[in-house]
């Protein structure tokens, strides 16, 4: 598994996808850090704001592009074949290459995190606003956050690249499943509100997303960007069952990557 992992390392760092991603999110940070010039009262908060986006953006379309490159592409263009010739079972590919991703993931965002808190501090001058904001370990539990959430999408990508023919379709399937995990949990206080008295689209909706619930993960759960932004602290067994779920839905989806992938068959 190790071969592999540190094969996806270089492979990742070396992709030009990565470059062209992550010089997204410098730019990003840096609109984010113009961001904060709109607001004369609360600059660092609109900023940091911003640049949270920024970097949960970020970190999602970076997992998709890995898992395209390190485990479709080869699919697609059947080098597969020469990492299968090891003497090793097919869910060590998967582990290494998911495992390496992770770490890209990780490292991606700590840069990421660092230049956003830089341009936080930058923001705004000399200017001390009336409720300033903490960037300290809230900023960086919120950055792990994101970083956690772009894992869970990467590991249902990869399920979806374990499976698929067609080497575009993990991408697809992952920013579609991005989008839908994280505005699962609004829809679904939306219409625990009575959906602003709309019966018949509570009477509609309220069976499918009782359902779509139990199959996707609530990912606007790892979203924790209020302690930072207005030291708001969610409660502690709200992270923890946020975390527990994350690392759960992709265990799931490793487990049926690797049974999905163990019986496929490459000519």
């Amino acid at each position: 598994m190790s071969q592999f992992a540190l094969s996806g390392l270089r492979s990742g760092l070396r992709g030009k996808s990565f470059q062209a991603v992550f010089i997204l999110g410098v730019l990003m940070i840096g609109i984010a850090y113009l961001s904060g010039f709109f607001s004369p009262r609360h600059p660092k908060t609109v900023a940091l704001d911003v640049g949270f986006s920024a970097v949960r953006f970020s970190l999602v379309l970076l997992n998709l592009f890995w898992v395209q490159e390190l485990v479709a592409r080869e699919i697609d263009r059947r080098v597969i074949l020469f990492s299968l010739a090891y003497p090793v079972s097919r869910s060590s590919f998967l582990a290494g290459r998911f495992l390496a991703v992770l770490v890209l993931t990780v490292l991606a965002a700590a840069v990421l995190g660092f230049l956003l808190l830089l341009a936080v501090l930058l923001v705004g001058g000399g200017y001390v606003q009336e409720f300033d904001v903490s960037l300290g370990p809230p900023f960086w539990i919120a950055i792990a956050g994101f970083a956690l959430d772009a894992a869970v999408v990467g590991a249902f990508s990869l399920c979806i690249a374990a499976l698929s023919t067609v080497s575009v379709l993990p991408l697809a399937l992952g920013a579609a499943f991005a989008v839908a995990g994280k505005s699962l949990g609004a829809t679904i206080d939306y219409l625990a509100r009575g959906a602003d008295g709309d019966v018949e689209l509570l009477a509609s909706y309220d069976p499918v997303l009782g359902f779509v619930r139990w199959l996707l993960p609530d990912l606007s759960r790892l979203d924790w960007r209020e302690w930072a932004m207005y030291q708001l602290a969610p409660g502690a067994e709200t992270v923890f069952w946020s975390v527990t779920m994350a690392v759960g839905y992709i265990g799931l989806l490793l487990a049926a990557a690797s049974l999905l992938f163990a019986r496929r068959e490459f000519s």
